[in-house]
């Protein structure tokens, strides 16, 4: 949680000295409260010290009032409000000549908020006699801030070593020329002179060679700690990106990653700054068999090559593309506007619009036959900034881009001759840019997960299964002819995903009775589904038996309709959804009279709903009943809340009764759905000439099934 966060849910003697703090003009709460993520963001520290980045983010934070200005304006806040952020960019504009004044200032409120938070905190563990260590920091986090802070530690030292060995040949060198100025004649003198200065020579060498083992050992740590960050958290955040991406409930938070990443990088160009005084220093006093001249070579070499790494990872594709309507993010539409942006995580303040990120497409495009090509239009080349992101990390938005199919007469040409459908063709949008700072220059490049592109709307739901059977399964990002031979999916990989549909689309996901119906659906009865797996075909493009459309289409059809229609009813719990008939029935005949659930249908092909309840006969026999499904078009007349308040069958007498009493397991009607009726029930209600017209009353003894 953000520290401001933190501070407003202090209690109120906190929040009093909060308010203290903030009495005066110094730094108005006012900027603090509406910038509070992208000013915790930043390292005023560094600011404090340093003209050139102080001046950086000084230019951002105005540029920050600016946009916060215009959300004011475009909000209808205020007249007030917008009134003193200009007032409080006015004020500011007086540390344009020394922003480092600035920096300070937000320093030292940063460092007051920071003791109020550990006098609140450190209050709250005495009560609970307790230290409760933070839940959500892991093991892996732990091991790579100790090594962090063993780095920064070992570059402070090695700056300090630096100094001493400058001052020492200094003693030296001032020595020695004061030896051949004077020019003694005295032999015994002379002799005793050149002692000296080659204990001093001696003493030099030593502590030369101690400083470039200490640099390597500096770097072995560097390198360990990059691998971690590279090989290990970057890709796990990679992979789950890409879950997320379908739906699972990961963070793709990157603000942990880019610290890490920011100090690491810092700690390197620190180490090229010491590699530079040395080879200043050798310039000065050099001798035979000198350690710098031989070693130095290999320490800029390997520091260089630990920089070119981290730099090239640092450069990533934050949010995927997507359009604004779109079923999900990878699906894009040729003509119509898409957004995707990249972020680079070495967040180095002088660089805010330095480094310009161009878009391509398609640049390792596979030899297929009919593999099509497209151009990217709009605004395809943009600067990494700091002002585009509320976390204030280096990011480029693009917004506004849309593709265009190349004219090639019929499709591109390749040496291989595969069928794959146009919701199986995948491409890749590549970005890359240039790091150019303290006489490093990296190229960098970047892509994103693989986009199914489509022509029409009608291919929407057909390219959404192509990308989450991809994301599922495939960890090539850069397999674009993962369809080509696609891999089957367990049992265990397809429900999760199944259920991560309802539950990014609902917030609710599907529970394991719902899923072993599905699972029953898909394999018949087995002991267990953990071994059981499904094809590519079967999931999208095999008809489910005895129906005309595909087990996907089926699932997508009642998702939609959840989300459309149902969307209350199923969070609360109230449907049960997918339950096979012979199970509604085994459950219900058990249940008192009246006892309802609600299912999907199995037969429809874009969703449908229905309900079944149970009777009793004279002889006590139990009787399990079901009317047919209610469609999308259905609920888009009336709620379905009211066909369950309003529904009726006629008994012998012609006398309409409401079988509904109970939801499954024992939940009185009312009790479930009254909170979503409307005031009016029974002839007066609205709905009820439409239930006349499209409900089918029947008689005990018909009542149809679904």
């Amino acid at each position: 949680m953000a520290q401001w966060e933190k501070l407003r849910q202090l209690e109120s003697v906190y929040l009093t000295q909060v308010d203290e703090l903030y009495d005066g003009d110094a730094f108005p709460m006012d900027v603090r409260h509406y910038l509070a993520h992208w000013i915790e963001g930043q390292d005023w520290d560094r600011a404090a010290r340093d003209h050139d980045v102080a001046m950086v983010l000084f230019q951002v934070l105005l540029e920050n009032l600016d946009i916060q200005h215009s959300r004011f304006v475009q909000g209808g806040e205020s007249f007030l409000l917008q009134h003193n952020i200009r007032r409080f960019k006015h004020s500011f504009q007086r540390y344009q000549e020394e922003p480092y004044n600035l920096a300070n200032i937000i320093q030292w409120f940063l460092a007051k908020e920071k003791e109020i938070l550990q006098n609140a905190e450190l209050a709250e563990q005495v009560q609970l006699l307790q230290v409760q260590q933070n839940p959500m920091e892991t093991d892996s986090q732990r091991n790579i801030e100790r090594k962090m802070a063993d780095l920064k530690n070992k570059v402070q030292c090695m700056e300090h070593t630096v100094k001493c060995l400058e001052e020492q040949q200094d003693e030296f060198d001032f020595k020695y020329q004061t030896h051949n100025m004077e020019g003694t004649t005295n032999a015994a003198e002379k002799t005793e002179q050149m002692k000296v200065l080659q204990a001093l020579l001696n003493r030099l060498d030593a502590s030369r060679k101690s400083m470039l083992s200490g640099m390597g050992m500096l770097l072995d740590g560097a390198e360990e700690l990059l691998c971690v960050l590279v090989r290990e958290e970057l890709v796990q955040w990679q992979r789950r990106q890409q879950k997320a991406c379908i739906g699972a409930p990961d963070s793709t938070c990157l603000d942990q990653l880019e610290k890490w990443f920011t100090t690491e990088a810092e700690c390197l160009f620190q180490v090229r700054k010491f590699l530079k005084k040395l080879e200043e220093l050798m310039g000065k006093v050099t001798y035979e068999h000198d350690p710098v001249k031989k070693q130095k070579p290999a320490l800029q070499k390997r520091v260089d090559s630990l920089l070119t790494s981290l730099l090239k990872s640092a450069f990533v594709v934050e949010t995927q593309p997507s359009m604004p309507q779109g079923k999900g993010p990878l699906v894009l539409r040729t003509n119509v506007q898409f957004s995707v942006k990249t972020r680079f995580l070495v967040k180095f303040p002088e660089l805010n619009h330095a480094m310009k990120v161009n878009v391509s497409m398609d640049r390792e495009a596979p030899l297929v036959k009919g593999y099509r090509r497209f151009n990217v239009l709009g605004t395809n080349s943009k600067a990494l900034n700091m002002a585009e992101s509320m976390s204030g990390g280096m990011v480029a938005d693009f917004r506004h881009l849309t593709l265009k199919e190349q004219k090639s007469g019929g499709g591109g040409k390749g040496i291989h001759d595969l069928s794959l459908s146009v919701t199986e063709e995948l491409h890749i949008i590549n970005f890359n840019t240039e790091f150019l700072l303290h006489d490093m220059s990296v190229s960098l490049e970047t892509s994103s997960l693989p986009v199914v592109i489509i022509s029409n709307s009608s291919q929407q739901q057909s390219a959404w299964a192509s990308i989450l059977w991809f994301n599922m399964l495939c960890l090539e990002p850069k397999n674009l002819l993962f369809f080509a031979n696609c891999p089957a999916a367990t049992w265990p990989q397809l429900g999760e995903l199944l259920s991560w549909q309802f539950l990014s689309s609902t917030t609710r996901g599907l529970e394991s009775n719902q899923l072993d119906m599905i699972a029953h659906k898909l394999f018949g009865k087995q002991q267990s589904y953990d071994a059981c797996k499904i094809s590519w075909t079967k999931f999208s493009k095999e008809n489910v038996p005895n129906t005309n459309f595909t087990f996907w289409v089926w699932f997508d059809g009642i998702l939609f309709m959840v989300k459309s229609h149902l969307e209350n009813l199923w969070k609360d719990g109230s449907i049960m959804g997918f339950v096979s008939k012979g199970k509604e029935k085994t459950l219900l005949k058990k249940k008192r009279r009246g006892t309802f659930l609600l299912r999907f249908s199995e037969s429809i092909r874009d969703g449908g709903i229905t309900f079944s309840w149970v009777d009793y006969s004279l002889t006590g026999e139990p009787d399990v009943r079901s009317v047919q499904p209610f469609t999308k078009v259905d609920l888009g007349q009336i709620p379905f809340h009211e066909i369950i308040r309003n529904f009726q069958i006629l008994e012998e007498e012609n006398v309409p009764e409401n079988p509904l009493l109970f939801l499954y397991p024992d939940t009185p009607k009312v009790e479930a759905f009254g909170k979503y009726y409307t005031e009016k029930s029974g002839a007066d209600s609205q709905y009820i000439k439409y239930i006349k017209t499209k409900l089918v009353f029947v008689s005990k003894e018909a009542a149809p099934e679904s």
